[in-house]
C-alpha cells in the first residue's frame, strides 16, 4: 500500500472511530462593521460575530429600533479570530472587563470550547429556557439559528442533470473521464477556517467516503476558500464550477440577487449547523449582551433572522427533515479540538487534499 493510500485508510478509520437605519440615529458602515444608535449613549453594546454585515444588517437595525437608547457597535470577524481574541484577552488581562458583550459564531465547536474552558458566563431567561435541549448547553452557549451545509454550482457551466446529489455522485463526477471539475472545484481551507474544520471533521465522522473524496479533490487540483462569501465570489466570477460545504443562508442571498447559482442539499445527509452565541466572561455589559440574545431568541427576533439573514429559526429545526443531521451543542464537539487529534486530522487532510505537485490557487 502506498504512503498516500495508507494515510487515506487511516483517515477513514479515524473518522469512524471518533465519532434602512432607524430614524434619528446615526449609522456608519465600515468594511467589516456597523455602528447604530446615539453617539453619546452611556449604554454601548459591543457585538463581535462571523455573520456578514450585509446579511445581518436588517436584524441589527430592528434591534436598534426597539432599543433607541442603545449604541450598537458590530464588528465582523472570522470564526478563528473570534475564538483567538477571547483567549488572548483572557491571557493579557484575566478577569478585567474588556471586549465584546456577545459573540456569535458559525464555528459552534469553538464556541463550545470557550464555554468548556471557562470563558463564558451563564444567561437564563424565558427565551433561553424555551430552547430545545440540543440548542442550549449549560445555559452558556445557545443556538440562535441553523444553517444547512450545502454544495453550490454554477448553472452556466454545469447542467442541472449532471449536478451531484450525493457525495458518491460528487466523487463520480470528480473521477469522470472528461474531468469537468479539474481545477474548478473549491472546498474550505480547514487550517484557516473554524467552520471549515468543523464541517470537515463532521464529514469524517459520518461519511465512509470522506478519505476518497478528499483524495479526489487533490487529484482535481481543488482550490480552497476561507469563507462561504469567498467561494460564492469565485463561483460568480466563473473561476470555479462547484463549491463544497457552503452555508445555505449566504448562498440564498446571492441567488435572490440574480446570481446564476444552484444549491444542492446532499441526499445522503445534509449537516445542519448552528450559529451560536455566548456572553464572554469578560463582557463589560453582559446585561446588554443578554438583552440582544433574548431579542434574537424571541418570536420577533427569530422571524427577523429568517427574513433578513436567511438562517432557519431554531424552532423550525426541532424536527429535522429526512436526511438532515443537526449538530448538537455539547461536549461531542470537543473531540476534534483535542490538540493531538486536531494535528493528526490536519496532517491527513493535507496529505489527501494537497498532494505534492504543481502549485494551486
Amino acid at each position: 500500500m502506498t504512503t498516500r493510500r495508507a494515510l487515506l485508510a487511516r483517515l477513514l478509520i479515524a473518522g469512524a472511530a471518533l465519532l434602512s437605519g432607524p430614524i434619528g440615529h446615526c449609522a456608519e458602515t465600515r468594511a467589516a462593521g456597523l455602528t447604530l444608535g446615539p453617539a453619546d449613549s452611556k449604554n454601548v453594546l459591543v457585538l463581535h460575530a462571523s455573520n456578514s454585515v450585509q446579511v445581518f444588517r436588517g436584524v441589527l437595525e430592528d434591534f436598534s429600533r426597539l432599543n433607541p437608547g442603545v449604541r450598537l457597535e458590530y464588528t465582523e470577524l472570522s470564526t478563528q479570530a473570534l475564538y483567538s481574541d477571547v483567549i488572548d484577552r483572557a491571557r493579557r488581562a484575566p478577569g478585567a472587563p474588556a471586549g465584546p458583550d456577545l459573540i456569535i459564531s458559525s464555528a459552534m465547536d469553538l464556541q463550545t470550547k470557550l464555554v468548556n474552558d471557562g470563558h463564558a458566563q451563564p444567561h437564563v431567561s424565558p427565551e433561553t429556557r424555551a430552547l430545545p435541549a440540543w440548542a442550549n448547553w449549560r445555559d452558556e452557549v445557545f443556538s440562535i439559528g441553523t444553517d444547512p451545509i450545502v454544495m453550490v454550482y454554477d448553472t452556466r457551466r454545469l447542467a442541472p442533470p449532471r449536478a451531484p446529489r450525493t457525495r458518491r455522485e460528487l466523487l463520480a463526477l470528480l473521477q469522470a473521464a472528461d474531468q469537468p471539475l479539474a481545477g474548478r472545484i473549491s472546498t474550505y481551507d480547514v487550517e484557516g477556517s473554524g467552520i471549515g474544520y468543523l464541517a470537515a471533521t463532521q464529514d469524517a465522522r459520518l461519511d465512509s467516503l470522506a478519505g476518497a473524496l478528499l483524495a479526489a479533490f487533490g487529484r482535481n487540483r481543488a482550490s480552497v476558500h476561507e469563507s462561504t462569501e469567498q467561494a460564492l465570489d469565485k463561483l460568480e466570477r466563473g473561476e470555479i464550477t462547484l463549491a463544497h460545504n457552503l452555508l445555505e443562508s449566504y448562498t440564498r442571498h446571492r441567488i435572490e440577487r440574480g446570481a446564476p447559482l444552484a444549491i444542492v442539499y446532499p441526499q445522503d445527509y445534509t449537516l445542519m449547523l448552528s450559529r451560536s452565541a455566548i456572553i464572554p466572561r469578560q463582557a463589560p455589559r453582559p446585561d446588554l449582551g443578554g438583552r440582544f440574545l433574548d431579542y434574537l431568541l424571541s418570536a420577533r427576533g427569530q422571524e427577523m433572522i429568517a427574513r433578513q439573514s436567511g438562517m432557519r429559526p431554531v424552532g423550525a429545526s426541532v424536527v429535522p427533515a429526512a436526511g438532515v443531521r443537526p449538530v448538537a451543542l455539547g461536549v461531542g464537539l470537543l473531540v476534534y479540538l483535542d490538540p493531538l487529534k486536531k494535528r493528526h486530522f490536519l496532517d491527513l487532510w493535507r496529505a489527501a487534499a494537497r498532494p505534492p505537485g504543481p502549485q494551486r490557487n
